[in-house]
């Protein structure tokens, strides 16, 4: 049963290897993407879920286990995130590691799914999403993974348009900025209803990433008639780089 949830964008440069030179002092506007992404996994760990499910938009569906590693090998930057051959995409590259961040998995021990500080060792998977899977494929995939444990908390891994920076940096973009609000406004609503309405069909158009994830979620969210409802927030809505990052985190309605 899902218990919580929060939405994490993937940027490669979230992780400090890849700024090199300018680590030490990120833009602000990073710094502030990262900070609230590290508050909605904290957010989530504090759920004291039994499972931790990261999921993102890959070439196709595929689960791993929690000792995968992942790499930002193809963007030029010689960085491994865990132990062994690198094998997560990007989305599940960074998500891995958030978790390293906030304690959930070790680096160099991760065969038993690793602990937060202070809680039982929660069990964790890596599901990769195909980038194309249709909304349908999406929520009968939260469905499912909302059922593999008592507690299930989800990170879903995903950016919003990135069609201003590739098209005319700089330029308002009017469509996608609809696209952002909207996504942005059912984050913060826990509306996993309007989430699994999201048309594949823009994700091309407007240059998004994290539709298949975000309706995950929402599969997770709404795939048990005994689930809790869940109450959202907004963390963090930014384009440092002309590309939508949200940070979103579901929890328990506290009148539930």
């Amino acid at each position: 049963m899902l218990i919580a949830g929060a939405v994490c964008p993937h940027p490669p440069l979230l992780i400090p290897a890849a700024l090199g030179a300018a680590a030490s002092d990120p833009p602000a506007e990073l710094r502030k993407v990262t900070d609230a992404a590290a508050q909605a996994v904290e957010r989530l760990i504090a759920a004291r879920p039994d499972l931790i499910a990261v999921v993102g938009g890959g070439p196709v569906d595929r689960e791993y286990g929690p000792a995968a590693a992942g790499g930002l090998h193809d963007y030029g930057v010689d960085v491994t995130v865990g132990t062994g051959e690198p094998v997560l995409p990007l989305s599940l590259t960074v998500g891995r590691w958030l978790l390293e961040c906030a304690g959930v998995l070790e680096p160099a021990d991760v065969a038993d799914g690793g602990a937060g500080a202070g809680s039982e060792p929660a069990a964790v998977l890596f599901q990769a999403v195909a980038q194309r899977a249709s909304p349908g494929d999406c929520l009968k995939l939260g469905m499912v993974l909302a059922e593999r444990a008592p507690r299930v908390a989800l990170l879903a891994m995903g950016d919003s348009c990135a069609r201003p920076a590739r098209e005319a940096p700089g330029v308002p973009d009017l469509p996608a900025q609809e696209y952002d609000e909207d996504v942005a406004e059912a984050l913060a609503a826990a509306d996993a209803r309007w989430l699994a309405r999201l048309d594949p069909a823009r994700d091309s158009e407007l240059v998004v990433a994290g539709r298949a994830a975000w309706q995950v979620l929402a599969g997770a969210a709404g795939g048990t008639a005994r689930g809790p409802r869940l109450q959202g927030r907004l963390l963090c809505m930014s384009a440092p780089y002309g590309v939508t990052y949200l940070v979103a985190s579901w929890e328990e309605s506290r009148t539930d």
